[in-house]
């Protein structure tokens, strides 16, 4: 099978999308099918002549920067690039712009389609649009994600509450498909490197817990939910990520920990956009894994440091839901009532064997969703599009 991939996010960029995508790819390759990207052009990278992923063609589309992504223009050659291709499928990953546009293009040209919804756009202009205005981006976001995914043969949900969301604002056509998780990179073991035990030694030098979020750092993130526990006692804070809100995150939480009664804690330690091992050993680090935003269709980093073996504090809202049961592998905590972060936080802490427990279990939770697995689900989807695209043109 020879599968186009239209994404809204590519490498360099690191983000949710580009990770799903290159995943995808890997196992494609492994499993002997071909692939074509076609992603938006890079402004932190120079263009090489004839870039490569996988073995795989990237095609680079013309690209403005907006905020620090770089947004694809939806240009006609997009609909040059996939006639060039013919390929058997088209998957769309996060559409919303050059997506919208590979989308109709493939559709003028008799293409089947996969539409990969990740991004609850809609959530996010509410969240940080205030007043009436918040309520009619939101309306205004679901008319155009509708409209997109209107054109898809099938567009696939990463949770059940991004596929309710979905079906409750009119798209059809729609199924669950989740994301794996690399425990070969991402797993316990990690504790007992060197490495790991150094880094653990240096940021815990009084045997303090430490408690970890991984990720970008960006307004949706709501990671000012952290200075709800910046002054539990014999903690740090350990911020794993980048993006456009370092700074403004950085100077709230260390205030946080300075303004508290007595200073009984360390400040926050920032060690910036981490890949690969290194990012291994950092959640390997952690004794404790707290996520923060409220409008995640999924939670990938919620997988990790459960293959990671560690307990995770999540909100009661989107992808999460899924990924934590609360006091099985970790906790949940009401976003809307302040204060219960901070007793999802205590709960975890308040024994060792309790912290090992929902840790071992959420290990267990993440075993069989290998990368491997669930691009194997995804061909299914694929071929299931493909047959019927073919039987409707007979």
């Amino acid at each position: 099978m020879r599968v186009a991939i239209v994404t809204e996010s590519f490498l360099p960029s690191l983000n949710g999308v580009t990770t799903s995508v290159c995943r995808v790819a890997d196992h494609l390759r492994s499993r002997g099918h071909d692939a074509v990207f076609i992603a938006p052009r890079s402004r932190e990278a120079t263009p090489e002549r004839h870039e490569r992923y996988a073995g795989y063609p990237v095609h680079r589309v013309a690209s403005v920067p907006v905020r620090s992504f770089d947004v694809g223009l939806p240009s006609g050659e997009i609909e040059a690039i996939l006639a060039d291709a013919a390929p058997d499928i088209v998957h769309v990953a996060s559409p919303f712009v050059i997506g919208a546009r590979g989308l109709r293009a493939a559709g003028r040209l008799g293409l089947p389609t996969v539409a990969i919804f990740q991004t609850d756009m809609a959530g996010y202009l509410r969240q940080h649009t205030p007043g009436p205005a918040g309520a009619a981006a939101a309306r205004t976001a679901w008319g155009w994600i509708r409209r997109v995914h209107s054109w898809a043969d099938l567009t696939l949900a990463p949770s059940t509450a991004a596929l309710a969301d979905l079906r409750a604002h009119g798209i059809a056509r729609t199924a669950l498909w989740g994301r794996g998780v690399d425990t070969n990179l991402f797993n316990p073991a990690w504790r007992s490197d060197a490495l790991t035990r150094a880094m653990r030694r240096e940021l815990a030098p009084g045997g303090e817990r430490l408690v970890g979020y991984v990720g970008r750092l960006a307004p949706e993130k709501e990671l000012e939910r952290l200075t709800e526990i910046a002054d539990l006692p014999g903690t740090r804070l350990v911020i794993v990520g980048g993006g456009p809100s370092r700074e403004s995150v950085g100077a709230l939480l260390t205030e946080a920990v300075a303004a508290a009664a007595g200073r009984p804690n360390l400040p926050p330690v920032f060690l910036g956009p981490r890949l690969g091992e290194d990012l291994a050993r950092a959640y390997a680090a952690l004794d404790l894994f707290v996520h923060t935003g409220t409008h995640e269709t999924f939670g990938q980093t919620i997988q990790e440091a459960g293959a990671s073996g560690l307990p995770v504090i999540a909100p009661r809202a989107g992808g999460p839901i899924d990924l934590v049961t609360d006091g099985d592998n970790g906790h949940l905590f009401d976003p809307a009532v302040p204060g219960s972060l901070r007793d999802a936080v205590c709960r975890s802490l308040s024994s060792q064997h309790h912290l090992a427990e929902l840790g071992r279990r959420g290990l267990e939770r993440v075993r069989d969703r290998s990368w491997e697995s669930v691009v194997g689900q995804l061909i299914g989807h694929y071929e299931k599009v493909a047959r019927s695209r073919t039987l409707v043109a007979a």
